[in-house]
């Protein structure tokens, strides 16, 4: 594609979803596309749906409209669009829309992405799906609201430019949305920085958790199921964790395991340098980039790290 209104030609229900557990970027995608049929195309029947809406997005307009509960209807999309979701297991409830619909597109930047849809429009070198969608935009009818979720997503992706995605296009297309009126000091503090007390005292028990092994280049740390349940947290809660465990000294790989249920574990991994989580992530049946990755597992925790660790000395 080169423009976004090539799929939304003779179409009057259009679909759009993101993947399971909403990120920056998953949540900016799928609003900045929300915003901009709105904006452009108010003729259209637009529907968006989402798993949840962490709070700290809810300065993007209209994200009151986003669908949460994924009702039993028998409404046909003309075209369901997937955001930033590399296989159509991510994007849970809403396959149902994504089965029925009469043309499915795939938007997306994600290098383990399997092509599931009819049209797909992936550039794994572009640093977040916002950047993609920002080059399928027509820069002059970008209002301030699709600039504020585009750049919403490019931070979270990028960790407010710090990560190795970030290229020049990518501080190109910050520039152009900075230029919108964009906020950014505001959401860069408000969605990326800023913590609640929980989250703080979450990230804690993280830390003291961690451990360190293969000559100090590989940190691990985990969460079980009974704390999370005991201060009553959520997933979102674990937002920033990873990031913090990579930054320690001298760490080649960071992994986070997150209890979800008695003897599954979500894991996140992030590499600062030549391991390649996604490649380990995918033995697992997930996926991701290069330097960030997750997937799920299931069984004893010390067995799931010693086959982690064991994967991550193969490659260094």
């Amino acid at each position: 594609m080169k423009n976004i209104f090539e799929v939304l030609q003779d179409v009057e229900h259009i679909g759009i979803t993101g993947h399971i557990r909403p990120d920056g970027d998953c949540i900016g995608s799928i609003m900045s596309l929300y915003n901009y049929i709105v904006d452009n195309m108010p003729e259209l029947d637009v529907d968006v749906y989402a798993q949840r809406v962490p709070e700290n997005f809810r300065y993007i307009k209209n994200i009151d409209k986003v669908i949460v509960d994924y009702p039993d209807v028998d409404k046909v999309y003309d075209v369901m669009i997937c955001l930033d979701s590399s296989d159509l297991e991510r994007i849970g409830e809403a396959d149902k829309y994504f089965k029925s619909a009469k043309k499915t597109v795939c938007i997306d930047h994600h290098i383990s992405n399997d092509s599931y849809a009819d049209i797909c429009h992936v550039l794994p070198n572009a640093s977040s799906t916002c950047e993609v969608l920002f080059d399928l935009f027509e820069e002059d009818k970008i209002s301030k609201s699709v600039a504020e979720a585009l750049y919403t997503g490019v931070i979270h992706d990028t960790g407010v430019f710090k990560h190795s995605n970030t290229s020049k296009h990518t501080l190109e297309v910050a520039g152009c949305l900075i230029n919108k009126g964009v906020a950014f000091s505001k959401i860069i503090d408000e969605s990326f920085y800023q913590k609640t007390f929980l989250q703080n005292q979450i990230l804690g028990k993280c830390l003291l958790n961690a451990s360190m092994t293969l000559g100090n280049k590989v940190i691990y740390s985990y969460i079980d199921l009974k704390t999370m349940e005991e201060n009553k947290a959520m997933p979102s809660d674990l937002d920033g964790v990873i990031d913090q465990l990579r930054i320690t000294e001298g760490i080649e790989v960071a992994i986070l395991l997150h209890e979800t249920s008695e003897g599954i574990y979500k894991i996140s991994m992030r590499s600062n340098n030549d391991v390649n989580v996604s490649e380990i992530a995918m033995t697992y049946g997930g996926g991701g980039h290069i330097k960030a990755a997750g997937c799920s597992a299931q069984g004893d925790i010390h067995t799931i790290i010693e086959d982690l660790v064991d994967k991550i000395s193969k490659q260094l």
